[in-house]
């Protein structure tokens, strides 16, 4: 049986400056938020235009927005809506034991690459895995690439909420290959089928209850 390898991901100079800012504007909105947006004015103009374009109609959003309504519409969007869950393996895996060990994986993987997570913070959240994307670029694409499905599924659910985080998935999406046919089909699946819905099986990861917050440069 003939056996195929698969190409490192290819990445660009700017793509490191791209994760870590979306990374950023995936956080929770809290006093910390407006340098953030002021970063991303900063980093945008190094990006091409359709992964800089998203990002500002997203700062522009959050600018003219009070910050307690902001921090509001996360929680509600993030925490409250099911089908807006920024954790990656969920999409593909549910909370399965499948689920458990794609974790556990992920984790190694950043272990391999010298990155440690803190005990508070999963290593699939979308904020994380950009986090860790800008510091190793090629292993982070990968990770991405591999769930393209559910970041997508995430894209059309923030977009059919009509909420502004919907601007900073545009922009993840353009950092990444087109849609092929395989991935076509499983956001088709996923969408019609949801997740898998097995109950057991995540220890040592329970269920999410808190949303980590990256800073440029490492974790709290």
């Amino acid at each position: 049986m003939k056996r195929t390898t698969r190409r490192p991901a290819r990445t660009a100079p700017w793509h490191p400056y791209a994760w870590q800012t979306q990374s950023l504007l995936l956080a929770y909105p809290d006093d910390r938020f407006p340098p953030r947006l002021a970063l991303t004015h900063k980093v945008a103009p190094a990006l091409p235009e359709a992964v800089a374009e998203p990002l500002l109609r997203f700062t522009a959003h959050a600018e003219r927005t009070p910050g307690a309504d902001l921090a509001a519409a996360y929680v509600a969007t993030f925490d409250h809506r099911k089908r807006c869950c920024p954790y990656l393996t969920y999409y593909a895996h549910g909370d399965t034991r499948k689920r458990g060990v794609a974790l556990l994986r992920m984790k190694q993987t950043y272990a391999e690459a010298g990155w440690r997570l803190s005990d508070d913070e999963l290593p699939d959240h979308l904020a994380v895995v950009l986090e860790f994307a800008a510091t190793d670029p090629a292993t982070g694409h990968r990770l991405l690439t591999e769930h393209r499905a559910g970041l997508e599924l995430l894209r059309l659910a923030l977009a059919d909420e009509g909420s502004p985080w919907a601007h900073v998935l545009d922009s993840v999406s353009a950092t990444l290959p087109a849609l092929a046919g395989d991935e076509h089909e499983a956001v088709v699946r996923l969408a019609a089928d949801g997740p898998p819905e097995e109950q057991v099986g995540l220890d040592p990861y329970a269920s999410p209850v808190f949303l980590p917050d990256p800073v440029v440069g490492g974790h709290r």
